[in-house]
């Protein structure tokens, strides 16, 4: 966070770190935004605030609609990395009626969460389309094969940080144009940032 926003910075590809040029062009980078947001309007500042306030509710009503959208059943118990776990699977609940555009996707979602036995903190979580969900009104629609996975870990202070994220989505746009995308990024070396 710098000045109230997120900032993510690049720092390895595929496990390799940056060379020192890639580096230096990085670290310039940030150095430009600290700059930028040091010296915006009132305004301008309120703006990015609002837009970063946005994002935060729109995945947090996401997070909070889970309970209501799914029914869960235990599956049992395991050891993922390194902890012990519950296992539960997460399918549709018959009548649920999402509350916003974001949480229409879950009409047609099922999947399988890793929670951690002594903090009760997710470990694992992932998550398929099995059916096809319409968003944004009815201009795209999610298609089956959309797949995401997400793994934390607990950092030494007690807080759980994201360590691997990785989504194969597949959507249709306009019921005509198939649309792909796929990421797979891992998080690590978390540390407290300074104060800018």
């Amino acid at each position: 966070m710098i000045l109230g926003s997120r900032y993510e910075r690049l720092v390895a590809v595929n496990g390799i770190p940056l060379s020192p040029p890639q580096e230096a062009q990085e670290q310039r980078k940030l150095e430009a935004t600290i700059a930028r947001r040091r010296n915006e309007s009132q305004e301008e500042r309120v703006q990015r605030l609002v837009k970063e306030e946005e994002i935060r509710k729109r995945n947090y009503a996401l997070i909070e609609q889970i309970p209501a959208g799914f029914d869960f059943a235990y599956v049992g118990q395991q050891q993922l990395a390194g902890r012990d776990v519950y296992v539960l699977k997460a399918t549709p609940k018959v009548g649920y009626r999402p509350v916003n555009r974001e949480t229409q996707v879950l009409e047609g979602m099922q999947g399988q969460l890793w929670i951690d036995k002594e903090t009760y903190n997710w470990v694992k979580v992932e998550a398929e389309c099995i059916r096809p969900v319409s968003i944004v009104g009815y201009l795209a629609r999610v298609e089956p094969g959309t797949r995401f996975e997400l793994e934390m870990r607990p950092l030494s202070d007690g807080v759980w940080m994201p360590s691997h994220f990785a989504m194969k989505a597949r959507a249709k746009v306009f019921f005509f144009f198939n649309h792909e995308s796929s990421e797979d990024e891992s998080y690590a070396e978390y540390h407290k940032a300074t104060q800018y």
